[in-house]
């Protein structure tokens, strides 16, 4: 289920009859080191202290993580310490965090979920929920224009019709990152499938991120992934955080934090959802 010698990546996500992540064809994460560029292997990446920035993806994804039994795994990172326990609980996966820093450290987690979907595959969120729309999509953007050196666009979920950030396809070329702020309990409809993805932690900022990537990226070999990320903190960047807002979790006096995501997937026995 988890690669813990390279990066602590979740390798499998079985549930309602189906693998729900997605596998790339890049080749070489077994001899990345800190500070080499990210490999794209697919599945669910633990991204923290950041998800985009430096350095790219995090510093979790290129060490070893250490297992310490009872599902548990700990990786050591500069300026923190992560431990990540697994358990399975009323058919639900369960991950339970702690983070370990020096009080007042800033940072952003991200479960960097990779969903194989089909193009009729949809994302189920809050109506009106307030959407961060990265640069990216600055050509798709419908409602408005960039304010002059503004870092991205907000609108209210799902931005259609005009740009249906709620659909996975048809595959149209373009890929962008979106962040559904506060929101912190979405579905993932694919035809008779749901995955619920859920996080859970006080007194720090939760969100979920998109990465709608219909053959867009990368040139000049474009593919199709998808990301649906449970997340703490409010952006992609952590360079970009607001130090006066809730863009970045923050590590309390008491030198931890603890957070928990359940994932849960079920099938209807009543066909398309749409």
């Amino acid at each position: 289920m988890t690669d813990d010698r390279y990066g602590g990546r979740w390798t499998s996500l079985a549930g309602a009859g189906r693998e729900w992540l997605w596998r790339g064809t890049a080749t070489g994460r077994d001899r990345v080191s800190p500070g080499d560029a990210f490999v794209d292997a697919g599945g669910l990446e633990e991204c923290v202290p950041t998800v985009r920035g430096t350095p790219d993806h995090g510093a979790a994804w290129s060490r070893r993580w250490r297992s310490v039994g009872s599902g548990r795994a700990v990786v050591e990172c500069p300026d923190f310490t992560l431990t990540r326990q697994l358990t399975e609980r009323a058919g639900a996966v369960v991950a339970r965090y702690r983070l370990l820093a020096a009080p007042g450290y800033r940072f952003v987690w991200a479960a960097h979920a990779l969903l194989d979907l089909s193009p009729a595959a949809r994302l189920l969120a809050p109506a009106g929920a307030p959407t961060r729309l990265y640069p990216e999509a600055d050509e798709e953007v419908v409602d408005g224009t960039w304010a002059a050196g503004s870092r991205w666009h907000t609108a209210p979920w799902p931005i259609s019709p005009g740009l249906p950030l709620d659909r996975f396809g048809p595959d149209d070329g373009t890929a962008l990152g979106a962040i559904l702020v506060g929101c912190l309990d979405v579905q993932v409809v694919d035809g008779a499938d749901t995955l619920r993805l859920r996080l859970d932690c006080a007194g720090q900022p939760r969100s979920t991120a998109l990465w709608r990537n219909l053959r867009g990226w990368p040139v000049p070999r474009p593919y199709r992934s998808i990301g649906v990320e449970p997340m703490l903190g409010a952006v992609f960047d952590l360079a970009e955080a607001d130090p006066a807002g809730d863009d970045a979790a923050v590590v309390p006096a008491g030198g931890e934090v603890d957070w928990q995501l359940t994932i849960s997937a079920h099938r209807s026995s009543g066909g398309d959802h749409r």
